[in-house]
Order: structure tokens, then sequence, then C-alpha cells
């Protein structure tokens, strides 16, 4: 195995190994542990990252061939256990990690595209199938998938504190609607405001925040009320993941090749990691 150092600003050594990238290559989705991880999954490495005291390091790398384990990986999230749950596109399934750090498959291939992952307080998976126009319910510790309801090209799903799943989606006439556990579709925001929605983040109080693509932006939604672009611009790129990282909300950027943070006072940050 050869080594190839570079001395970087600020005296940082990055060591590229021939078994991975130096770094990220195509960022989607990123979770948070409550132990202070950071968990990224990455497209074209394939793979996921783990980021930890400000390094990052590799959790798991797939192979290259499809149809292989996280050959397409598309999103992570943490359930209620604390474990992380992927899920990936070749296989057509969702994934639990192991204590081994092993993606253990929780459908046997039952899912068409999981696009995006939630966790209701059961425990059950809620899964948006960007392929089959539908949202599935999942038994917390695996099994055969159950259909919830039908949304037209759901990208983003999220949970709130009674339930009801909240999905944007690229598909239909609305672009923002809720889901509750019976399976009734109720619209959140009318129409289609957005160019290109990705993903959805709830605050403690239903305020909504949606990454939109081609808007290079990230935008509010106040609880009953109507969607103002909230952080745009550089350097933004292409914002797709978001996820809660404590009070701070990270937004995932695959052409930027990074996580952002945004701060609660709407600032702007690059999570900065080295990699070990």
């Amino acid at each position: 195995m050869h080594t190839i150092r570079f001395i970087l600003p600020l005296t940082f050594v990055l060591v590229l190994q021939s078994s991975a990238s130096a770094q990220m290559e195509y960022p989607l989705s990123a979770a948070a542990a409550e132990s202070g991880e950071i968990f990224v999954a990455d497209r074209y490495l394939p793979g996921i990252w783990k980021i930890e005291g400000g390094k990052r390091s590799l959790l798991f790398q797939g192979s290259k061939k499809y149809r292989t384990r996280l050959n397409a990986v598309r999103c992570v999230v943490m359930d209620r256990s604390g474990a992380l749950i992927a899920g990936d596109t070749a296989t057509r399934e969702v994934y639990r990690f192991d204590d081994s750090k092993n993606p253990v498959p929780l459908t046997d291939g039952g899912i068409g595209m999981p696009m995006s992952v939630a966790v209701n307080s059961k425990g059950e998976l809620l899964v948006a199938d960007l392929e089959l126009h539908r949202i599935w319910r999942v038994p917390a510790a695996g099994g055969q998938p159950e259909p919830l309801a039908d949304v037209q090209a759901p990208r983003g799903v999220v949970c709130d504190a009674d339930d009801n799943l909240w999905v944007v989606a690229q598909g239909g006439k609305d672009q923002v609607v809720r889901v509750t556990p019976t399976g009734e579709v109720q619209v959140v925001v009318a129409g289609r405001p957005f160019q290109f929605p990705h993903n959805i983040a709830l605050a403690a109080d239903n305020t909504a925040y949606v990454t939109d693509g081609f808007a290079k932006a990230v935008w509010k939604i106040p609880r009953g009320g109507k969607p103002e672009m909230w952080v745009s611009g550089d350097p933004l790129i292409n914002p797709v993941g978001l996820a809660w990282r404590q009070k701070n909300l990270m937004v995932v950027d695959p052409h930027a090749k990074a996580v952002f943070e945004i701060t609660p006072e709407g600032r702007l940050q690059k999570l900065e990691a080295t990699t070990d």
C-alpha cells in the first residue's frame, strides 16, 4: 500500500490511502447520534463516513459493484435505540448497522428506491419510496413493509411528536404533505413553491425546513405560515440532506462535497473535519 502525504495549511497532514478517498465525493444525507458522532451517506464513495471530534473516518465502504450493499446509499438516520439506519437504492433495501458496524438488511429487498427514512415513537421505520410513489411502514425489528400512503415522488420524510409523517415531494400538486398514523394525507403547503425540494426537518414547534437544490436554498415554513427563503446562495450549490445536530441544522450538499450547519440565528458555516 502506498501512502502519499500532502502538507496543508495550519500544519494539518492529510494521509491518502488506496482503500479510501481523502474527501467526501457525493454526500447526500447526515445523521447525528446523541453521543456526538455524525454519520454521512456518500453516494459515490460508496459508503458512510463517521465524523467525531473533528476527524472523519470510514464507518463502512461499499463495493463499486452494482446491487451490492450500500452501492447506492441515499440516506441515513438514527433509530430509537441509537443504531444507524441507511437506505440503499441499489439493493432496494433499508439496513441497520449492528455493533460490529455491519449493515443488516431489514426488509429482504421489499422497497423500491428508499430516498429518506423517518422513525416514529414505536421505533417503526417510515420510508419514502421514490420509485413506487409510496410511503412504507417497516416494523422496528425489520420485516415485511406495509404500505402507509401513496405520495407522488416522495423525497424527504420526518416524524413529528404526534407520529404524523411530514413528506416533501417532487411530484403531485402539493409539495409538502402530512401523513397521519392511519394513512390520511393532509396538505401542509399548497401548490409548488419550491424549484426542486429534497428533504425536510422539523423543529420542536413544528416549524419546518426544506432544502431546495435548484434554488440553492433552505426554506423555513413557520407553523401555519407560508414558506420563506431562510438561507440561500454561496457556499450552497445544491443542498440536499437536512438533519438536526443539537440546536444547529446540518445541510448536506453533494456538489459542494460538504456538510454545513445553520445556527439558530441563520448563520451558515461549514462543518470542518480532517481525515484520520
